[in-house]
Protein backbone atom coordinates (compact mmCIF):
# COMPACT_ATOMS: atom_id res chain seq x y z
CA UNK A 1 0.00 0.00 0.00
CA UNK A 2 1.39 3.48 -0.80
CA UNK A 3 1.97 6.21 1.69
CA UNK A 4 -1.27 7.75 -0.21
CA UNK A 5 -3.38 5.22 0.23
CA UNK A 6 -2.52 5.09 3.94
CA UNK A 7 -2.91 8.16 4.37
CA UNK A 8 -6.37 7.72 2.69
CA UNK A 9 -7.32 5.21 5.46
CA UNK A 10 -5.42 7.26 8.54
CA UNK A 11 -8.00 10.07 7.41
CA UNK A 12 -11.28 8.06 7.18
CA UNK A 13 -10.52 6.18 10.50
CA UNK A 14 -10.03 9.76 12.30
CA UNK A 15 -13.34 11.37 10.63
CA UNK A 16 -15.06 8.02 11.61
CA UNK A 17 -14.05 8.07 15.38
CA UNK A 18 -14.43 12.24 15.46
CA UNK A 19 -18.17 11.21 13.80
CA UNK A 20 -18.66 8.95 16.91
CA UNK A 21 -17.09 12.00 19.59
CA UNK A 22 -19.72 14.39 18.43
CA UNK A 23 -22.98 14.04 16.40
CA UNK A 24 -25.37 16.37 15.18
CA UNK A 25 -27.81 18.14 17.40
CA UNK A 26 -25.39 17.31 20.72
CA UNK A 27 -25.73 19.65 23.69
CA UNK A 28 -22.73 21.49 24.95
CA UNK A 29 -20.89 19.49 26.73
CA UNK A 30 -22.50 15.96 26.01
CA UNK A 31 -19.73 14.05 23.42
CA UNK A 32 -21.45 11.08 23.80
CA UNK A 33 -24.40 9.03 22.31
CA UNK A 34 -26.46 7.03 24.63
CA UNK A 35 -26.47 3.55 23.52
CA UNK A 36 -30.29 3.63 23.73
CA UNK A 37 -33.68 5.90 24.10
CA UNK A 38 -37.28 6.36 23.81
CA UNK A 39 -40.25 7.84 25.61
CA UNK A 40 -44.27 7.49 24.64
CA UNK A 41 -47.44 9.71 25.06
CA UNK A 42 -50.57 8.47 25.82
CA UNK A 43 -51.76 12.14 24.74
CA UNK A 44 -52.14 15.67 26.45
CA UNK A 45 -55.09 17.92 27.77
CA UNK A 46 -56.84 17.46 31.20
CA UNK A 47 -55.28 14.74 32.86
CA UNK A 48 -57.25 11.38 33.27
CA UNK A 49 -59.68 11.13 36.04
CA UNK A 50 -58.59 9.23 39.49
CA UNK A 51 -60.46 6.64 38.87
CA UNK A 52 -58.60 5.65 35.37
CA UNK A 53 -54.82 7.77 36.39
CA UNK A 54 -53.62 4.29 37.87
CA UNK A 55 -54.59 2.53 34.94
CA UNK A 56 -53.18 4.55 32.65
CA UNK A 57 -49.68 4.38 34.66
CA UNK A 58 -49.93 0.80 34.76
CA UNK A 59 -50.53 0.51 30.69
CA UNK A 60 -47.91 3.29 30.44
CA UNK A 61 -45.01 1.22 32.24
CA UNK A 62 -46.15 -1.99 30.28
CA UNK A 63 -45.77 0.06 26.93
CA UNK A 64 -42.34 1.30 27.99
CA UNK A 65 -41.24 -2.15 29.10
CA UNK A 66 -41.72 -3.24 25.47
CA UNK A 67 -39.95 -0.35 23.31
CA UNK A 68 -37.18 -0.73 26.01
CA UNK A 69 -36.77 -4.70 25.90
CA UNK A 70 -36.70 -4.55 21.65
CA UNK A 71 -34.04 -1.44 22.07
CA UNK A 72 -31.81 -3.84 25.02
CA UNK A 73 -31.79 -6.83 22.76
CA UNK A 74 -30.11 -4.59 19.59
CA UNK A 75 -33.75 -4.20 17.75
CA UNK A 76 -34.60 -1.17 15.81
CA UNK A 77 -36.05 2.32 16.02
CA UNK A 78 -38.82 1.16 14.20
CA UNK A 79 -39.62 -1.97 15.80
CA UNK A 80 -39.76 -0.60 19.15
CA UNK A 81 -42.04 2.26 17.74
CA UNK A 82 -44.48 -0.04 16.02
CA UNK A 83 -44.77 -2.43 19.19
CA UNK A 84 -45.27 -0.09 21.61
CA UNK A 85 -48.05 1.57 19.78
CA UNK A 86 -49.55 -1.64 19.03
CA UNK A 87 -50.10 -2.19 22.91
CA UNK A 88 -51.21 0.83 23.30
CA UNK A 89 -54.07 0.78 20.24
CA UNK A 90 -55.59 -2.15 21.94
CA UNK A 91 -55.77 -0.84 25.29
CA UNK A 92 -59.18 1.22 25.18
CA UNK A 93 -58.08 3.68 28.02
CA UNK A 94 -56.80 5.72 24.73
CA UNK A 95 -57.72 7.15 21.73
CA UNK A 96 -56.31 5.36 19.23
CA UNK A 97 -57.67 1.51 18.04
CA UNK A 98 -60.16 0.00 20.58
CA UNK A 99 -60.94 2.88 22.63
CA UNK A 100 -60.96 5.43 19.85
CA UNK A 101 -63.37 8.08 19.92
CA UNK A 102 -66.33 8.05 17.38
CA UNK A 103 -67.06 11.03 14.77
CA UNK A 104 -69.93 12.97 14.04
CA UNK A 105 -71.44 10.10 12.31
CA UNK A 106 -71.12 7.57 15.13
CA UNK A 107 -68.44 5.61 13.47
CA UNK A 108 -64.71 5.52 14.30
CA UNK A 109 -61.98 6.95 11.47
CA UNK A 110 -58.61 5.86 12.07
CA UNK A 111 -55.30 7.93 11.28
CA UNK A 112 -51.54 6.82 12.02
CA UNK A 113 -48.10 7.09 10.50
CA UNK A 114 -44.18 5.85 11.33
CA UNK A 115 -41.25 7.32 10.28
CA UNK A 116 -37.48 5.94 9.59
CA UNK A 117 -34.32 9.04 10.82
CA UNK A 118 -32.01 6.71 8.89
CA UNK A 119 -34.00 7.04 5.05
CA UNK A 120 -36.46 9.62 5.96
CA UNK A 121 -38.97 6.81 4.81
CA UNK A 122 -42.13 6.95 5.97
CA UNK A 123 -45.77 6.05 5.85
CA UNK A 124 -49.57 7.31 6.94
CA UNK A 125 -53.15 5.61 6.88
CA UNK A 126 -55.87 8.68 7.14
CA UNK A 127 -59.83 7.27 7.99
CA UNK A 128 -59.30 3.46 8.34
CA UNK A 129 -62.21 2.15 9.60
CA UNK A 130 -61.50 -1.95 9.90
CA UNK A 131 -57.42 -2.22 10.64
CA UNK A 132 -56.60 -3.68 14.63
CA UNK A 133 -53.31 -1.35 14.48
CA UNK A 134 -53.14 1.49 11.76
CA UNK A 135 -49.59 1.80 13.07
CA UNK A 136 -48.73 -0.88 11.01
CA UNK A 137 -50.30 -0.75 7.94
CA UNK A 138 -48.93 2.62 7.82
CA UNK A 139 -45.14 0.95 8.21
CA UNK A 140 -46.62 -0.95 5.22
CA UNK A 141 -47.42 1.82 2.94
CA UNK A 142 -43.82 3.13 4.41
CA UNK A 143 -42.19 -0.37 2.91
CA UNK A 144 -43.99 -2.01 0.30
CA UNK A 145 -45.11 1.46 -1.80
CA UNK A 146 -44.06 4.60 -3.31
CA UNK A 147 -46.41 6.29 -1.54
CA UNK A 148 -46.72 8.24 1.86
CA UNK A 149 -50.06 8.65 2.82
CA UNK A 150 -53.29 6.37 1.57
CA UNK A 151 -56.56 7.81 3.56
CA UNK A 152 -60.28 6.19 3.34
CA UNK A 153 -61.09 3.15 1.20
CA UNK A 154 -57.34 3.41 -0.97
CA UNK A 155 -56.22 2.60 2.90
CA UNK A 156 -58.57 -0.29 3.26
CA UNK A 157 -57.76 -1.77 0.21
CA UNK A 158 -54.31 -1.90 0.19
CA UNK A 159 -54.83 -3.91 3.59
CA UNK A 160 -57.00 -6.42 1.86
CA UNK A 161 -53.70 -6.76 -0.51
CA UNK A 162 -51.76 -7.50 3.00
CA UNK A 163 -53.43 -10.39 3.79
CA UNK A 164 -52.71 -11.69 6.89
CA UNK A 165 -49.83 -9.08 7.89
CA UNK A 166 -53.00 -6.83 8.55
CA UNK A 167 -55.54 -7.85 11.57
CA UNK A 168 -58.87 -6.49 10.54
CA UNK A 169 -61.93 -5.88 12.62
CA UNK A 170 -65.67 -4.67 12.65
CA UNK A 171 -65.48 -1.27 13.37
CA UNK A 172 -67.82 -1.60 16.29
CA UNK A 173 -64.42 -2.94 17.68
CA UNK A 174 -63.35 -0.19 18.51
CA UNK A 175 -66.51 1.26 20.65
CA UNK A 176 -66.96 1.48 24.35
CA UNK A 177 -69.20 2.77 26.50
CA UNK A 178 -66.94 5.87 27.82
CA UNK A 179 -66.44 6.78 23.84
CA UNK A 180 -70.39 6.86 23.47
CA UNK A 181 -70.90 8.64 26.48
CA UNK A 182 -68.48 11.11 25.03
CA UNK A 183 -69.99 12.01 21.75
CA UNK A 184 -73.70 12.01 23.39
CA UNK A 185 -72.13 14.65 25.45
CA UNK A 186 -70.58 16.64 22.59
CA UNK A 187 -73.30 16.40 20.21
CA UNK A 188 -76.03 17.90 22.86
CA UNK A 189 -73.60 20.73 24.32
CA UNK A 190 -73.24 21.21 20.15
CA UNK A 191 -76.83 20.83 20.18
CA UNK A 192 -77.91 23.70 22.88
CA UNK A 193 -74.26 25.46 21.99
CA UNK A 194 -73.35 25.50 25.82
CA UNK A 195 -69.85 24.72 25.42
CA UNK A 196 -67.37 24.25 22.53
CA UNK A 197 -67.47 20.57 21.59
CA UNK A 198 -63.28 20.61 21.48
CA UNK A 199 -62.63 22.30 24.81
CA UNK A 200 -58.97 21.89 26.16
CA UNK A 201 -60.10 20.54 29.41
CA UNK A 202 -60.61 17.30 27.36
CA UNK A 203 -58.59 14.32 27.75
CA UNK A 204 -56.92 14.18 24.42
CA UNK A 205 -55.41 10.60 24.67
CA UNK A 206 -53.25 9.87 21.25
CA UNK A 207 -50.75 7.74 21.35
CA UNK A 208 -47.46 8.10 20.08
CA UNK A 209 -43.32 6.76 20.23
CA UNK A 210 -40.16 7.92 19.42
CA UNK A 211 -36.58 5.92 20.06
CA UNK A 212 -33.26 6.27 19.55
CA UNK A 213 -31.89 2.21 18.80
CA UNK A 214 -28.17 1.16 19.38
CA UNK A 215 -27.70 1.38 15.63
CA UNK A 216 -28.02 5.36 16.13
CA UNK A 217 -31.12 5.56 14.11
CA UNK A 218 -34.14 7.24 15.09
CA UNK A 219 -38.06 6.54 14.41
CA UNK A 220 -40.84 8.08 15.30
CA UNK A 221 -44.90 7.04 15.26
CA UNK A 222 -48.27 8.46 16.20
CA UNK A 223 -51.68 6.88 16.12
CA UNK A 224 -55.24 8.39 17.48
CA UNK A 225 -59.16 8.31 17.15
CA UNK A 226 -59.20 11.84 16.07
CA UNK A 227 -61.39 14.32 18.02
CA UNK A 228 -64.91 13.26 19.27
CA UNK A 229 -67.65 14.39 16.94
CA UNK A 230 -65.51 15.51 14.32
CA UNK A 231 -66.60 15.84 10.97
CA UNK A 232 -67.15 12.74 8.82
CA UNK A 233 -64.10 12.50 6.66
CA UNK A 234 -61.77 15.09 9.06
CA UNK A 235 -57.63 14.17 9.40
CA UNK A 236 -55.77 15.65 12.02
CA UNK A 237 -52.15 15.79 12.03
CA UNK A 238 -51.14 12.21 13.22
CA UNK A 239 -50.82 10.99 9.73
CA UNK A 240 -49.45 14.16 8.31
CA UNK A 241 -45.63 13.31 8.32
CA UNK A 242 -43.93 16.97 9.11
CA UNK A 243 -47.03 17.81 11.70
CA UNK A 244 -47.87 15.12 14.27
CA UNK A 245 -44.77 12.87 13.75
CA UNK A 246 -41.25 13.38 12.41
CA UNK A 247 -37.91 11.47 12.50
CA UNK A 248 -34.40 12.76 10.81
CA UNK A 249 -31.62 11.33 12.07
CA UNK A 250 -29.50 14.15 12.20
CA UNK A 251 -31.99 15.76 14.50
CA UNK A 252 -34.60 14.56 16.11
CA UNK A 253 -37.74 12.21 16.36
CA UNK A 254 -40.96 13.97 17.63
CA UNK A 255 -44.60 13.07 18.02
CA UNK A 256 -47.49 15.44 19.01
CA UNK A 257 -50.27 15.31 20.73
CA UNK A 258 -53.24 18.10 20.88
CA UNK A 259 -55.31 19.82 18.71
CA UNK A 260 -54.55 18.27 15.35
CA UNK A 261 -55.23 21.58 13.23
CA UNK A 262 -52.76 23.79 14.53
CA UNK A 263 -50.21 21.09 15.05
CA UNK A 264 -50.45 21.14 10.92
CA UNK A 265 -50.57 24.49 10.40
CA UNK A 266 -47.24 24.81 11.93
CA UNK A 267 -45.43 21.63 10.81
CA UNK A 268 -44.86 21.17 14.17
CA UNK A 269 -42.67 18.25 13.79
CA UNK A 270 -40.53 19.34 11.07
CA UNK A 271 -40.07 22.83 12.80
CA UNK A 272 -38.32 21.62 15.92
CA UNK A 273 -36.21 19.38 13.32
CA UNK A 274 -35.64 22.91 11.35
CA UNK A 275 -35.00 24.67 14.13
CA UNK A 276 -31.79 22.07 15.41
CA UNK A 277 -31.04 21.98 11.84
CA UNK A 278 -30.61 25.69 10.66
CA UNK A 279 -30.75 27.45 14.16
CA UNK A 280 -28.08 24.68 15.80
CA UNK A 281 -31.10 25.06 18.90
CA UNK A 282 -30.45 22.28 21.26
CA UNK A 283 -33.68 19.78 21.66
CA UNK A 284 -34.82 21.46 24.51
CA UNK A 285 -35.02 25.02 22.94
CA UNK A 286 -36.63 24.31 19.91
CA UNK A 287 -39.18 22.22 21.84
CA UNK A 288 -40.02 25.15 24.54
CA UNK A 289 -40.26 27.71 21.04
CA UNK A 290 -42.70 25.57 19.76
CA UNK A 291 -44.65 24.58 22.01
CA UNK A 292 -44.62 28.19 23.61
CA UNK A 293 -44.06 30.59 21.26
CA UNK A 294 -45.25 29.10 18.07
CA UNK A 295 -48.43 27.54 19.17
CA UNK A 296 -51.39 28.83 21.39
CA UNK A 297 -51.72 28.16 24.81
CA UNK A 298 -53.77 24.44 25.75
CA UNK A 299 -52.87 23.29 22.32
CA UNK A 300 -51.15 20.15 23.59
CA UNK A 301 -47.94 18.42 23.86
CA UNK A 302 -45.24 16.48 22.54
CA UNK A 303 -42.37 13.55 23.28
CA UNK A 304 -38.73 13.81 21.17
CA UNK A 305 -35.68 12.06 21.10
CA UNK A 306 -32.48 13.96 19.64
CA UNK A 307 -29.51 12.36 17.70
CA UNK A 308 -27.57 11.41 20.61
CA UNK A 309 -30.64 10.35 23.26
CA UNK A 310 -31.74 13.42 24.64
CA UNK A 311 -35.47 13.26 25.94
CA UNK A 312 -37.64 15.75 25.75
CA UNK A 313 -41.23 15.53 26.74
CA UNK A 314 -43.58 18.62 27.59
CA UNK A 315 -46.60 19.99 27.17
CA UNK A 316 -49.32 23.52 27.63
CA UNK A 317 -52.37 21.65 28.74
CA UNK A 318 -53.63 20.67 32.39
CA UNK A 319 -51.60 17.54 31.99
CA UNK A 320 -49.72 14.97 29.61
CA UNK A 321 -49.90 11.32 29.69
CA UNK A 322 -45.95 9.99 29.03
CA UNK A 323 -43.59 7.71 29.72
CA UNK A 324 -39.41 7.49 29.11
CA UNK A 325 -36.36 5.09 29.10
CA UNK A 326 -32.71 5.11 28.47
CA UNK A 327 -29.72 2.73 28.52
CA UNK A 328 -28.12 5.33 31.42
CA UNK A 329 -31.00 3.17 33.29
CA UNK A 330 -33.38 6.41 33.89
CA UNK A 331 -37.14 5.56 33.76
CA UNK A 332 -40.33 7.67 34.24
CA UNK A 333 -43.56 7.16 33.98
CA UNK A 334 -45.85 10.44 34.91
CA UNK A 335 -49.25 12.16 34.18
CA UNK A 336 -49.18 15.16 35.00
CA UNK A 337 -46.49 17.63 36.51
Amino acid sequence: MSQFADRRVFLASTTLLMGAAYMPGCAKGQTETKRFAIALHGGAGQSPKEDTAGAVMVSLGKALDIGVDVLKQGGTSLDAVEQVIQFLEDDPLFNAGRGAVFNAAGQHELDASIMDGKTLGCGGVAGVRTVQHPISLARLVMEKTEHVLLATDGAEKFADEMGEKIVRVKNSWFSTKKRQEELEKAQKAAKNKQANIHSTDLYHSTVGCVALDSHGNLAAGTSTGGRTNKNYGRVGDSPIIGAGTYANNATCAVSGTGLGEQYIRHAVGFNISARMAYLKQPLKDAVHEVLYKTLDPDDGGLIAVSSVGTIEMDYTTAGMARAAADSTGFREVKIGR
